[in-house]
């Protein structure tokens, strides 16, 4: 299932130090995303370890890292303060089913239809979402609870600790890559701060992150039919968000590390995660563009890495929790400051006035809808908007030319696609009483895509006969053929060198 016995000491030391990397980083993160979904810490600790090592055992991405995200929470919100947590738990079993069922009817490769325009809104929007979650570490509750921005030595120290962080994960893979650079940041700069007693906000000021070992429990909901169309639309959209933002991920590693991930197996993996995690008390999960990151670049390629910082998660619950509430904050947003650097996709600027108006446009959108709405509807919309765009631009791809043949017929070619987009214009390109009385429509340069295609030959055909002319169709495939049924037997129809294809059939895609 995982060949960790074959792999180079290397590799696995690699793995390992960045799945140690990978832990540190995701602590704050799952308590975070816990409070924003309004349940405990340990609530989004448990998701975070459980997603994690399930989906690195079974999922379709070595090296990718999933647990506990905001993209999920902000969902959960209204449910849990609706219902309870119990209910959050049933929805977290639910949608786990239904990721499953995605992969075993290989939904999976739907991925493909995603434009790179939307990709690079896909990346730059999370790089600036987990930059905007960094800043509300920037502020601290007065004595009334309402968060007030820092100022003064408060905040000059805590950015000279993220500064030092930043420097150190730079600087450091220049000297040495026997460490990664982001683990030896996050020691260096806690040592420092505990060695002159520095005033500043540790990860225990947030909350306490000791606890046991996630126990089995049966989500504690009615079963009712009642129960089901309360948790349905919730798990329907989680499950939704969660394979776009883990596919998505997949995509991106695959890109940087020049290897091919299983989106299906992905999808399994993801669904297993989420069912296991709901019977265990965790808030559910997805992939983690912030953490993928920080692994990749810690040097972790592997199964093991995930599997290693799930593991290093429990460890800190179960033992390590006093040490690790130790680490400054601002060392780790320092870490993920470095995340959203070689998160965003700096290229994107060079593009300006090299691509064409609406893949820029395209990309942007998506960038504002992710950082104003949610990944799901960004993306969503980002496929709708580039499918639009290109059923308009080929809508002007279609043309005809006509001549007159050696038999004194009216020849008139069509060139180019025929679908929903180009039918008006073809329907305009034909003026039945200006015709001879025997007219040949050739389609062999041109493809017939959809009903609506079919509809406008239809329709051609009606004019010509009620103008008395008579219409051959040539090179028709047989399926049009068929679905002309109006006018079978009034359209002669040449059967020659027929093309045998199929309008909008998944088979051949």
């Amino acid at each position: 299932m995982f060949n960790l016995l074959t792999q180079r000491p290397q590799n696995i030391k690699n793995d390992v130090l960045s799945g140690l990397t990978v832990a540190l980083a995701l602590v704050p993160e799952a308590v975070a995303f816990a409070f924003v979904a309004g349940v405990q810490p340990l609530v989004g600790l448990y998701a975070a370890f459980l997603v994690g090592i399930i989906t690195a055992v079974i999922g379709g991405r070595p090296g990718m890292i999933s647990g506990a995200t905001g993209a999920l929470a902000v969902v959960m919100v209204a449910l849990v303060a609706e219902h309870g947590v119990e209910y959050l738990f049933a929805t977290v079993v639910l949608m786990g089913i239904f990721q499953i069922l995605a992969g075993v009817f290989h939904l999976g490769k739907f991925i493909r239809m995603v434009p790179h325009p939307v990709m690079l809104g896909f990346v730059n929007g999370l790089a600036l979402v987990i930059f905007l979650a960094q800043l509300k570490l920037f502020k601290v509750e007065d004595a009334s609870g309402v968060g007030q921005w820092m100022t003064g030595n408060a905040l000059y120290l805590m950015l000279a600790l993220i500064g030092l962080t930043m420097f150190i994960s730079h600087f450091l893979p220049k000297i040495t890559k026997a460490v990664p650079s982001s683990l030896a940041a996050i020691v260096i700069v806690t040592l420092l701060a505990i060695g002159l007693d520095l005033d500043i906000r540790s990860v225990g000021d947030m909350a306490s992150i000791a606890g046991g070992f996630p126990t089995l429990s049966i989500p504690s909901v009615p079963l009712s039919w009642e129960t089901l169309f309360i948790i349905a639309p919730y798990a329907i959209i989680l499950a939704l968000i969660g394979l776009i933002e883990s596919l998505l991920t997949l995509t991106l590693i695959d890109e940087i590390t020049e290897t091919t991930g299983r989106p299906n197996k992905e999808c399994i993996g993801q669904g297993i995660a989420n069912t296991v995690t709901g019977f265990f008390g965790g808030m559910g999960g997805c992939a983690m563009i912030g953490q993928s990151m920080i692994n990749i670049n810690s040097g972790g390629r592997g199964r093991l890495s995930g599997i290693s910082a799930a593991l290093f998660l429990l460890a800190f619950i179960l033992f390590a929790s006093p040490l690790i509430e130790i680490i400054p904050i601002a060392v780790l947003t320092g870490v993920m400051f470095m995340v959203v650097l070689s998160t965003f996709e700096w290229a994107s600027f060079r593009l300006l006035g090299r691509i064409p108006l609406p893949d820029l446009f395209i990309g942007i959108a998506v960038t504002v809808i992710t950082v104003f709405t949610d990944l799901a509807i960004a993306v969503i919309v980002g496929i709708i908007l580039s499918a639009l765009v290109f059923a308009w631009q080929h809508a002007k791809h279609l043309y005809i030319n006509s001549y007159t043949n050696e038999q004194g017929s009216k020849v008139h070619e069509l060139n180019g696609p025929l679908f929903f987009g180009s039918v008006r214009n073809f329907s305009e390109m034909f003026n039945p009483k200006s015709d001879p009385d025997d007219v040949i429509l050739e389609f062999k340069n041109s493809r017939v895509y959809d009903h609506s295609a079919i509809e406008a030959i239809d329709n051609l055909a009606e004019r010509y006969i009620k103008a008395g002319k008579t219409l051959h169709l040539r090179h028709l495939s047989e399926e049009c053929k068929q679905l002309l049924s109006n006018a079978d037997d009034l359209i002669e129809v040449n059967v020659l060198e027929d093309p045998h294809y199929h309008v909008a059939d998944d088979k051949l895609a």
